[in-house]
């Protein structure tokens, strides 16, 4: 084989070379634009997924919560006006009381009312959702909450809003139902980067993770990853539990 025919063979080559090569890129790369399309669906639809059923937690506790106020509460409330009034028949300086009695079961079924819509959540701000918890809390004498806000509050994204108020509710129920804790402390602390959420309580704490809610952990780190958030779950024994959640502003 001469020269010529050498430099023709290269000639033909390099360009069928060149063809193969952009091919072979333009496949690797519609596979991984393909993996990545699919990658981002599925994370779609883990996130609605998720949300969908935060949503629905968020009604389920609401409505629970409803019923023990009811009860507990503005049932009590209402037998107590009961009483009164009947004992006013003798005693007519007691309608005074009556009245009292009354308009406090009036004003108990207001706040109440605002838990009622199932959509009531994305009409208020992470910081009022969160504050009407605190004062259920302490109406129902469930325990002794309160509700610190540090920082300029920065609006919220109100699926994000939603996922983050199911964590911190999460949280509040196993603080209520198990840590057998007096005191509940929770202090949004706001910059201009990030929202840093914090809860205490000084119940019995645990001393393994595995130890703390079983699954509804899982759910609670599951959804802060999320919406990029970090959360972690700090307890010593017989001193209490933290959470502590951070989430950074787009």
């Amino acid at each position: 084989m001469d020269e010529k025919e050498i430099i023709i063979i290269a000639a033909i080559a390099i360009p069928i070379s060149l063809v193969i090569i952009v091919i072979v890129l333009f496949s690797v790369f519609a596979r991984r634009k393909n993996r990545l399309l699919l990658e981002q669906q599925k994370a779609k639809e883990v996130y609605e997924r998720e949300l969908a059923e935060s949503q629905i937690e968020i009604r389920e506790e609401t409505l629970r919560n409803i019923s023990w106020e009811l009860h507990d509460n503005i049932g009590q409330l209402m037998t107590l006006a009961k009483i009164q009034a009947q004992m006013s028949l003798e005693k007519p300086e007691m309608m005074v009381e009556v009245s009292e009695t009354i308009g406090t079961g009036i004003d108990e079924l207001r706040a109440l009312s605002k838990l009622i819509n199932p959509e009531a959540l994305k009409s208020l701000s992470l910081r009022e959702a969160i504050s009407l918890e605190i004062d259920r809390f302490n109406r129902l004498k469930f325990i002794a909450a309160h509700l610190t806000v540090e920082g300029t509050v920065v609006p919220i994204e109100a699926n994000t809003q939603i996922i983050l108020f199911r964590i911190l509710q999460e949280f509040f129920s196993n603080t209520i139902k198990h840590s057998k804790a007096s005191s509940l402390k929770v202090v949004l602390d706001y910059t201009d980067e990030k929202l840093t959420i914090t809860a205490e309580d000084n119940g019995v704490g645990f001393e393994k993770e595995d130890d703390f809610m079983g699954i509804g952990l899982k759910n609670m780190k599951t959804r802060a990853k999320l919406i990029n958030s970090s959360l972690k779950i700090d307890s010593v024994k017989d001193e209490g539990t933290a959470l502590h959640l951070t989430y950074e502003f787009a």
